[in-house]
């Protein structure tokens, strides 16, 4: 699914909002996520699953073509995890 899938699928279940207005709600709500995740906040949405940063710690990594060292800096990565729901329902629980 992408974002305009989703924004007509929400625009479908609520028609007496435009388009318009869903496309708005939907960036915003993705910009909180985004910001929350920068300041390295976790998320937790109950039902769904959370949202956290994980650091990868600085490391020498090596080139699998070349064989040369590489050095990899820190790095800070999403993690998700899905909550029991949404856990049930994929494998088809509910």
């Amino acid at each position: 699914m992408t974002r305009a899938d989703l924004i007509d699928s929400l625009s479908s279940k609520f028609p007496y909002q435009s388009p318009m207005t869903v496309d708005n709600a939907v960036r915003e709500i993705f910009e909180i996520l985004i910001e929350t995740l920068a300041a390295g906040e976790r998320i937790e949405i109950r039902g769904f699953g959370s949202f956290e940063i994980r650091v990868h710690e600085p490391r020498i990594a090596h080139n699998p073509k070349t064989g040369e060292q590489v050095n990899l800096n820190e790095r800070r990565v999403v993690h998700f995890k899905p909550g029991v729901e949404l856990r049930q329902r994929v494998n088809g629980g509910k």
